[in-house]
């Protein structure tokens, strides 16, 4: 039988069940089980052992324990030296390992009459105990004879015949007294002694460093500031990685110093020749100078190695650690107002050397070349060397900067020509200007012989751009380039071969030297050739040529940035040490404002500059008179042959052929002849002006007729 479900509450709006919310319970972690009291324990003293604190502590105290067993060996070895011959048969290997035979055969010499005195020395002590006994018995009985006569007199002048004995036991009392001190002092002298002993042991460890390596303080481990010892340069060639060096080394013993001439103090470092045993080359050496420099605990940069004069020598100096970092000292120039120069018998203060001595550079008929990398501090180097000469009232200067950002402006008003810029327009202007020194060098070949002429500087600064420049002139001349047709080499060449004899100089700052922008023909023009930091020993050959870099100059190995203003210098213009081919500058550094100050000054030493800033090369007709009136600008007066000269670099095809008498047969009739002030012929600035003023009112007089 079945039945029906019938609802009687029927829910029209049913709602859906509350959602069930599950709760889950995370149970705690479990506690961690408890450390072990001796996991601890083994840990604290882990940490204890390997603390810095206790390793230092631990290492002081084996670093003076060791100095004594240090001290003991050297002690020994020193006792055991003296006593045998060891020592001349170390220094006959160390001869013989350095291939030097005649200094050995002198060692065997020495060694031989040390045995023969040793030899003799020992059979004297056969004889001797019996000597010293017969020696012992006069003694004594000269002693006691001469106190019983003292002891007569003492008995006669007094009258008591007791008086006899009195001497001699005073004496004996004397020792008496003596032994009771020793016995005194025998016992503590006994338990003080060792002490002393060790103590004794202990300073001649500690003054030698005798402990190992790791023993030693932490400013020994890493060398810093350690001194530069015979020990030391000997290690340092041993370890250089030459074979033939390290065997030969090793064959002389301890007496490897031996190579070493003695170290002396050479400005902030220290100077050593060493003389490098038979099959090692010099060169071995110069390539190496960086493990060098690490081998002695120092930078690539504190490590200098020339090549003296004898045969087989490195000449090394080494800098105080951080020395060459410090800057040197203000120039002269910038701190002495009365400063002034001579051309011809002064020589330039640039700087200083690498021993701390002045650094003085002769400027007299020398062509200059100065390069590097840029911003190292060639331009400064450059105009140091021209503001010092600019102080000499008789030079004369015609610039070119084809950089044009105003490192030259201060010789506005003071060179004859300044041109600024790095266009090619200004690098034609800048071969017009030393066209036109050309052509005043012709002039001044061609002068009677025994004339006189002031110095005359053409100098360019960035004359790589001048070098690789593109453009051409109407006939299809380069500008630039380094071929015989190219303007601007063509010139530099013909002063460097002729100028220098009638005091015409070419001075140039290139940067970045290649074989395009600075010619080889060109560079080796220079008699003064100086190099800032360089990138490659190839760039340093062409700065400083291949018999500097020979010789141990590597500008390529200062440090850029780091070294700016340090100079690498090949000239005869300055002191360089004998036997070297070059010598390190550090010049000084003289900012815009007191080169301004400088220039200021050698103007007021003057009578007044008119500075060019281009050079005329329209075909128009000149204006003579106008022109003359241009380059005397505010000077009273100007000498005609300076006014020649000025015209010349004015307009080189108007004027470049003038002679004094061209210049009288223009100024003829105007009222402003030449004449004479002080024994020389002169045009006067006021007779110039006033012949201008009437030529232009009776101009104008004859227009209005």
């Amino acid at each position: 039988m079945s039945g029906n479900v019938v609802h009687l509450h029927k829910d029209t709006n049913p709602e859906p069940d509350p959602p069930v919310t599950t709760l889950t319970v995370v149970p705690d972690p479990p506690a961690a089980p408890p450390v072990p009291l001796w996991l601890r324990s083994g840990r604290a003293v882990r940490t204890a052992v390997t603390h810095e604190a206790t390793r230092t502590a631990a290492r002081t105290v084996a670093r003076h324990s060791l100095y004594v067993l240090g001290g003991a060996r050297i002690v020994g070895r020193r006792a055991w030296d003296g006593r045998t011959a060891a020592r001349y048969e170390r220094m006959l290997r160390a001869a013989e390992a350095a291939g030097n035979f005649e200094a050995a055969a002198e060692w065997e010499e020495r060694g031989q009459r040390f045995r023969d005195a040793r030899h003799r020395r020992r059979m004297d002590l056969l004889h001797s105990p019996l000597d010293a006994a017969k020696g012992a018995a006069v003694s004594a009985g000269m002693g006691v004879g001469g106190l019983v006569l003292l002891g007569v007199a003492m008995a006669i002048a007094t009258k008591d015949a007791t008086e006899v004995v009195t001497p001699l036991m005073a004496v004996i009392k004397f020792i008496n007294l003596l032994i009771t001190i020793v016995q005194v002092v025998w016992g503590p002298a006994l338990t003080v002694g060792p002490f002393l002993a060790l103590l004794a042991l202990w300073s001649v460890g500690a003054h030698q460093q005798a402990a190992p390596q790791w023993a030693l303080p932490a400013g020994v481990r890493n060398g810093e500031g350690e001194p530069i010892t015979p020990s030391i340069v000997v290690k340092a060639l041993r370890d250089l990685g030459v074979p033939a060096l390290r065997k030969a080394i090793q064959e002389m013993g301890d007496a490897g110093a031996s190579m070493l001439s003695p170290i002396v103090i050479a400005g902030c470092g220290v100077e050593v020749d060493v003389t490098l045993p038979s099959g090692v080359s010099t060169i071995e050496v110069q390539n190496r100078r960086r493990k060098l420099a690490e081998n002695l605990s120092r930078h690539e940069h504190e490590v200098f190695i020339t090549i003296p004069t004898a045969a087989r020598t490195v000449r090394l100096w080494v800098a105080d650690s951080g020395a060459l970092d410090e800057p040197i000292g203000p120039s002269p120039l910038a701190t002495d107002d009365t400063m002034t120069a001579d051309y011809a018998k002064g020589k330039a203060p640039w700087g200083q050397d690498l021993r701390g001595d002045a650094a003085n550079l002769s400027l007299y008929q020398r062509h200059l070349l100065i390069t590097g990398l840029s911003n190292q501090g060639k331009t400064v180097a450059l105009r140091s060397l021209a503001l010092w000469l600019s102080l000499d009232k008789s030079v004369q200067f015609l610039m070119g900067d084809l950089k044009g950002v105003g490192d030259w402006k201060m010789f506005d008003g003071l060179a004859l020509t300044l041109i600024q810029g790095p266009t090619d327009e200004h690098v034609i202007q800048v071969t017009e200007m030393v066209e036109g020194a050309v052509d005043e060098m012709n002039r001044r070949i061609q002068a009677p012989p025994g004339t006189q002429f002031p110095p005359l500087i053409v100098l360019v600064d960035e004359a790589q751009v001048a070098f690789m420049c593109p453009a051409k002139d109407e006939d299809k001349r380069p500008y630039g380039g380094a071929k015989a047709n190219s303007r601007y080499f063509m010139a530099v060449r013909k002063i460097h071969n002729q100028g220098r004899a009638v005091n015409v100089l070419m001075w140039q700052g290139t940067q970045d030297p290649t074989n395009e922008n600075l010619p080889k023909l060109v560079r080796e023009g220079a008699h003064t050739r100086a190099s800032l930091a360089l990138g490659t020993e190839s760039q340093a050959r062409m700065a400083l040529g291949d018999k500097a870099v020979d010789g141990g100059a590597a500008p390529n190995l200062l440090r850029p940035g780091l070294d700016r203003g340090t100079l690498v210098v090949a000239s005869d213009g300055i002191t360089i040490p004998a036997g070297q081919s070059s010598i390190t500058v550090r010049t000084h550094f003289i900012d815009d404002a007191t080169a301004e100050a400088i220039t200021d000054r050698a103007k007021a030493l003057r009578d007044g500059v008119t500075t060019l800033h281009a050079i005329e090369r329209d075909d128009e007709e000149r204006d003579p008179l106008a022109d003359i009136a241009a380059v005397i600008g505010d000077a009273p007066r100007l000498r005609t042959q300076d006014v020649l000269k000025r015209l010349s670099v004015l307009n080189p095809d108007a004027y470049g052929t003038w002679s004094p008498v061209d210049l009288t047969r223009v100024l003829d009739g105007t009222g402003a002849e030449p004449y004479k002030s002080d024994g020389r012929m002169v045009v006067g600035r006021d007779h110039i002006a006033r012949a201008l003023a009437h030529r232009d009112t009776d101009g104008s007089a004859s227009d209005a007729g």
